[in-house]
């Protein structure tokens, strides 16, 4: 594998403004009323600052090509399958309808690894997000890029089994099923171009998904507005998750939170109690 070192620091800039159509928009992708005031909720981060490649500089899985000139952010590694695998986030300040938005992303780590598939590499992004100069969340992002999958591979994840998830250990529960639509429409807002999360033949045949994958801070954001419901919004000093293994489109998700002392556990399930999504957060 090539050494990327040289991108390490690499930062990449970026504005955007959180205008109440996009507001709107994030409310009603979650089938919720817009808030009261001009706060918006936790989670309206990932929808901002998007990627802005050209259709004509997209890779063929619908993410911007990288290469090694310059204007590359992402550093070219020669693996085709790539993932979020989870972030850790700090809320410094909520995020307000009208808000001028800039966000300064920059490479903090690049990593070579080997394990039960085949060989990895993790990239961590730092992103600082600040709305009308201020500070409003800070996060570390983390990538993994893949070997490609044999044509033949087992589809994952495998068929749900006989067994039913158990929600008695946990203090809220929110059973849902999200299907194409959310999917698509949460791609919309992220100006997300993934095609495992719209374009079917493509999930199955190349990257050898079962369905439609669900986005991992699709399910993040579902969490935190979980945490919402309990705690009430914008009430989150931070917020880490880590996606286990993929939820699939229209298959039954169960969104989880418990808490003993100043912490929260949070996760998502699938019907037949696979973990999706590992999480915590702490209470401002």
């Amino acid at each position: 594998m090539e050494n990327f070192a040289d991108w390490i620091g690499r930062e990449q800039r970026s504005a955007d403004r959180l205008d109440p159509a996009l507001a709107e928009r994030w409310c009603a992708t979650f089938d919720r009323d817009a808030p009261l005031g001009e706060a918006m909720p936790q989670g309206i981060h990932f929808c901002l600052c998007t990627p802005e490649a050209r259709t004509a500089q997209l890779g063929e899985d619908g993410h911007p090509a990288r290469d090694d000139s310059p204007a590359s952010f992402l550093p070219p590694i020669p693996l085709p399958r790539r993932m979020w695998a989870g972030s850790a986030i700090r809320f410094h300040a909520p995020l307000a309808v009208g808000a001028k938005v800039e966000r300064v992303s920059r490479i903090a780590s690049i990593t070579d690894k080997s394990g039960s598939r085949g060989q990895m590499v993790f990239v961590e992004v730092e992103h600082e997000t600040a709305a009308d100069g201020e500070l409003a969340v800070s996060e570390t992002q983390t990538l993994v890029y893949l070997e490609a999958l044999a044509s033949d591979a087992p589809l994952s994840p495998p068929e749900s089994g006989s067994d039913s998830f158990d929600p008695g250990d946990w203090d809220a529960h929110r059973p849902m099923r999200p299907d194409p639509r959310l999917l698509f429409r949460y791609s919309a807002l992220t100006f997300n171009t993934h095609r495992i999360h719209y374009d079917a033949p493509y999930a199955r045949d190349v990257e050898r998904y079962r369905g439609l994958v669900v986005h991992g801070p699709l399910t993040a954001s579902l969490l935190l507005q979980l945490a919402a419901e309990r705690y009430g919004e914008n009430r989150l000093a931070s917020f880490r998750f880590r996606g286990l293994s993929p939820a699939i489109a229209g298959e039954p998700l169960h969104l989880v939170m418990r808490a003993e002392g100043g912490a929260i556990e949070l996760a998502a399930f699938a019907q037949d109690g696979r973990q999706i999504t590992q999480a915590s957060a702490e209470i401002a």
